[in-house]
């Protein structure tokens, strides 16, 4: 991947931009969730020069979201599955999808998420784990965590100001 100046410093979204934040990154681990795990099955999905495929591959695989195995020892070849903290980004795929569909797919969906089983399409929202809530900009805000430096604060306490002010506007 491109690396570029940016410091994400300690925020955690440009932090998980620093490793999947690439249109191909993030289509590799779109298809590693849909089962395809080999290079020539990556390739053939995605249509990506193979110089590319292998520097993504290598940095996803660097960065912990897949493993590499080898599944031929002449020549020896090798496969690429999501590794747990792969997994654990499963639903921000389907946030993303479900984003797509929802604002994009202007000439109808061309693939949605659905109980197995039922078949019923699924509607993905992002939940609090603790009391069930949908995470709307309503209910919930960002606030700076225990581990927050002084400038991830100052930012945090912006932020809340801002809300406020929104508050009283109405």
């Amino acid at each position: 991947m491109t690396r570029r100046t940016f410091d994400p410093g300690q925020c955690p979204v440009g932090r998980t931009l620093e490793r999947v934040g690439d249109t191909w990154s993030l289509m590799i681990l779109r298809d590693a969730f849909h089962g395809l795990s080999r290079f020539d099955q990556f390739e053939q999905s995605l249509g990506v020069a193979p110089n590319i495929l292998s520097k993504r591959l290598a940095a996803l695989v660097e960065a912990g979201f897949l493993e590499r195995r080898p599944y031929q020892a002449r020549p020896v070849r090798h496969e690429y599955v999501l590794t747990a903290l792969g997994r654990d980004f499963v639903p921000v795929l389907t946030a993303l999808m479900a984003f797509g569909n929802r604002h994009f797919a202007v000439e109808g969906l061309a693939s949605q998420m659905v109980e197995v089983a039922s078949g019923l399409p699924a509607d993905p929202v992002v939940v609090d784990r603790r009391t069930g809530l949908e995470i709307d900009a309503a209910r919930f805000t960002v606030a700076a965590g225990p581990a927050a430096q002084a400038p991830t604060r100052e930012r945090m306490a912006l932020v809340e100001a801002r809300r406020r002010a929104r508050l009283d506007a109405v």
